[in-house]
């Protein structure tokens, strides 16, 4: 194994049976350099999003009456539902809340277009909750679509986020999100078939990648890095610094560096040998080494970008007193290491270390799920954008990695 000062080795667990990793397996989008832009611009960079008056537009709460709960979540973001000792299965055995759970948010771009006709109109989407990652979520918030939380519902959420996800300028008292996992973007190598990348920099322009890497299809994330590899903070950053990083990334396009810009599936393509380096997100690049401990997780040096994916009670969501039950219950220290311990992202929840001692021994000190401050003071994040800019940089994005 390679060591050095800048990497964040991570521990190979031991294998075990299934998990999210083979429910990932054959999933995922790509965008690769032959597509057209066209075939990237959804409608979400063409309609700027119909901001209603949030006060006026909260839904009648049975939730007294209709134990029931509807979600919209991530693919392969929880432990399997149908085990009798699930955690959510523990919900429903606990609260009598039936739930009605869905995997189908597949991309933040994609599921705004699927809702944004009927919250732009204060019209109901017949969910009562919906995770979506931060950049995302601060947008329904700003447009007035997410429904005020009852704090006194969630006093779990309340004691225990752990501190880096507090105070966030776009929501600082949890009044409208709370965080479901939260994960890092860094970088992964196959040490069989490459060296050490030990910065975006280098990913971007070493000659023995030419070819061999790929790029996400989240434009923060892989933006984020392009602004700070040319000299700019992508926490607070003005129209040349986006400039100079589309620049560079449209040059390193042109010259031949990227195989392809990719959701997830960018593991698979690590493992089978058709790149050797990427940009990565850390519970993905966990999970594949359990198959391939090759496969190495590192804290570039330009830093990590860290994001969660967030609970939100949409407008005229009928069930939101339940959906709280469910954010408090997921807030309970045992119960989110028992998550952690399956979906193997940053547990954005205090305690759920020392109760993962109890269910997996080796993932206590994995620094990609229970982080210490060393690598939390790595982190970046990408600053909150105004309808103009969402349009522009999204279209500019676009523009590049559709070729």
């Amino acid at each position: 194994m390679m060591t050095g000062e800048r990497d964040t080795m991570v521990p190979v667990p031991p294998a075990r049976g299934t998990t999210r990793r083979g429910l990932l397996a054959g999933g995922g989008a790509v965008a690769f350099l032959g597509l057209s832009a066209a075939a990237l611009k959804l409608p979400f960079f063409e309609v700027e999003g119909a901001r209603v008056e949030a006060a006026s537009c909260v839904g009648k709460d049975i939730s007294e009456t209709d134990k029931r709960l509807i979600i919209s979540n991530w693919p392969a973001y929880i432990d399997p539902r149908r085990k009798k000792t699930s955690t959510a299965s523990v919900f429903t055995a606990t609260y009598g809340i039936e739930v009605d759970y869905t995997d189908d948010v597949n991309d933040n771009s994609e599921f705004y277009a699927k809702v944004k006709n009927q919250l732009g109109a204060c019209e109901p989407v017949q969910r009562d909750m919906m995770v979506l990652t931060d950049w995302m979520a601060a947008r329904m918030i700003d447009l007035g679509w997410i429904q005020k939380l009852d704090t006194a519902r969630i006093p779990n959420v309340v004691d225990n986020v752990i501190d880096p996800l507090r105070d966030l300028a776009w929501d600082p008292d949890f009044e409208y999100h709370v965080p479901w996992q939260s994960g890092l973007t860094g970088i992964a190598y196959n040490a069989d078939a490459v060296g050490e990348v030990r910065s975006f920099e280098e990913l971007l322009t070493r000659s023995d990648l030419k070819g061999r890497i790929s790029l996400l299809t989240e434009m923060r994330d892989t933006m984020g890095f392009l602004i700070k590899v040319t000299g700019g903070d992508p926490s607070d950053f003005d129209d040349d610094d986006w400039g100079n990083g589309i620049d560079l990334l449209r040059q390193v396009v042109a010259d031949g560096q990227v195989r392809a810009f990719t959701g997830n599936e960018y593991i698979q393509d690590l493992a089978a040998g058709n790149i050797d380096a990427c940009e990565a997100w850390s519970g993905d690049v966990i999970q594949a080494q359990y198959d391939n401990p090759a496969i190495k997780f590192v804290t570039p040096e330009e830093g990590l970008m860290l994001w969660s994916d967030n609970m939100l009670v949409p407008n005229l969501a009928e069930h939101q007193a339940n959906a709280e039950t469910w954010m408090n219950y997921y807030y309970q220290p045992d119960v989110a290491a028992k998550l952690a311990a399956w979906v193997n992202y940053i547990c954005p929840v205090k305690g759920a270390q020392e109760e993962m001692e109890k269910l997996d021994p080796s993932l206590v000190d994995n620094p990609l799920i229970f982080p210490d401050d060393e690598t939390l003071s790595q982190t970046m994040s990408f600053m909150a954008l105004d309808e103009a800019q969402i349009t522009q940089y999204e279209g500019d994005f676009a523009d590049v990695t559709g070729g």
